[in-house]
């Protein structure tokens, strides 16, 4: 329910202000605006109130929203309108580039409020880093990376020789960029692991979701569930767990992948407490679980957070949602392989964004995401989309030729058919994951 409220909230606010940024400039040249809608209503609508000449309204299908301007070849496909003389208060009777302003006022505000959200959130809260020095315990390694020749405990100093500033940017890094050479430091001595072309399609074939890297940290017991094998084998609160039957090593990561070994056995835990050993058989769930919170990430690592004054955030606003807008048009290539298709997804794919528990400032940095992601999906040169129109009208100003209503009509359709092909292929997907668990 959290997930959902939280999706539902931020496409609200997205598709008002998307629909915004065509209404203002189509009412600031005297464009007729017949219909105002968050969400589709085909049929009947939620809620409805005409002001003027416009009807406002809250449709029942929550796939989008839409502003109906008349005299313009859109979704509506109002073939008895068109078929009328045009009126001067009509999109077709306006000039091609009064048209272009109107048809791109949906995602020059997508990315607008893009920008102003990330520079509030850095205003607000700072940003959050950690600097590759202050991983002091280096990575966990996920398995895919030893045959690349990574061992747990490896501290990544440079990707083709360039230093990380943050830690948390490597995992993306090492698929968006297909680095060739990744300077470590391995107890101590500096190494160069060369890597294969390709290797961020690598990763993605490889179905790594978590990373290929992770912060390694010791594990110590922050808190013990009630009546779970923990509690009753005698574990502690601030206990530190240093090895699993004959594995030795004090490192979160490695215990974790142990006990998930010995699912539904009793294993035999290395403890220090008080500075003193001792060995203790605990029961290992179905799960792979033993029922312990570990001391978190920020316990081990320095994490600092960088504030920003009113000034440098507007400019750093600018910088994470450029960066967002180049890092998902980098993603995209991955799509046209098997791997990268099987990863398409709809509503429960974006749902997932969000956090299980309301958080503000995960809400807005989500909101600020997809905001940006459909000023670019709605750009994109297709049919039905805002950049079909766009096209079309550009081809329009270049030539001194207007596109036909025939063919402007087709496009629509055609345009609708694939998107609505891809809405069913994403949310199928969505549905055969939970299905499968996968």
């Amino acid at each position: 329910m959290i997930f959902a409220l939280q999706l539902l909230l931020s496409l609200s606010i997205l598709i008002i202000l998307h629909e915004g940024g065509h209404f203002i400039p189509a009412k600031l040249f005297k464009t007729r605006v017949e219909k105002f809608y968050l969400f589709f209503d085909p049929y009947f609508s939620v809620l409805k109130k005409k002001i003027g000449e416009t009807e406002y309204g809250i449709g029942w299908l929550p796939l989008g929203g839409y502003v109906k301007i008349s005299g313009m070849v859109d979704e509506s496909m109002d073939k008895e309108q068109m078929a009328k003389p045009a009126e001067p208060w009509e999109f077709r009777s306006k000039p091609a580039w009064q048209r272009l302003i109107i048809m791109i006022g949906g995602v020059v505000v997508n990315v607008i409020v893009g920008i102003v959200i990330y520079s509030a959130i850095l205003f607000s809260y700072g940003k959050e880093v950690v600097p590759s020095e202050n991983a002091t315990y280096g990575v966990h390694c996920n398995p895919l990376m030893y045959h690349y020749g990574f061992r747990d405990g490896d501290k990544i100093l440079a990707l083709d020789g360039v230093k990380p500033d943050n830690f948390q940017d490597i995992n993306k890094r090492m698929i968006l960029d297909d680095p060739k050479e990744v300077t470590i430091d391995r107890l101590g001595q500096q190494m160069v692991i060369t890597l294969p072309e390709d290797f961020g399609q690598l990763l993605v074939d490889s179905g790594i979701k978590s990373g290929a890297f992770s912060l390694r940290i010791p594990f110590v017991i922050d808190s013990i569930v009630p009546e779970n094998p923990a509690y009753h084998a005698g574990l502690l609160k601030g206990d530190s767990i240093v090895g699993v039957n004959g594995l030795y090593s004090p490192y979160f990561q490695e215990i974790a992948k142990e006990l998930r070994n010995n699912k539904n056995k009793v294993v035999r835990m290395h403890v220090l407490r008080n500075g003193n050993a001792m060995s203790i058989p605990v029961d290992v769930t179905s799960e792979g679980r033993i029922g312990v919170s570990p001391k978190s990430l920020q316990h081990f690592i320095g994490i600092d957070t960088l504030h920003y004054s009113f000034a440098q955030a507007i400019p750093g606003g600018f910088h994470e949602a450029w960066e967002t807008v180049t890092d998902y048009t980098s993603q995209l290539r991955f799509l046209f392989s098997k791997a990268g298709a099987k990863q398409v997804g709809g509503f429960v794919t974006f749902a997932k964004l969000f956090p299980n528990e309301w958080d503000w400032w995960a809400f807005w940095e989500r909101t600020a995401f997809i905001s940006l992601v459909l000023a670019f999906m709605n750009i994109l040169p297709i049919p039905a989309l805002d950049g079909g129109h766009v096209m079309f009208l550009l081809w329009e100003i270049v030539t001194g030729k207007a596109v036909s209503q025939k063919v402007l009509e087709r496009s629509q359709i055609v345009g609708m058919i694939l998107l609505l092909g891809l809405m069913l292929y994403g949310n199928g997907m969505d549905i055969f994951r939970i299905i499968t668990g996968s």
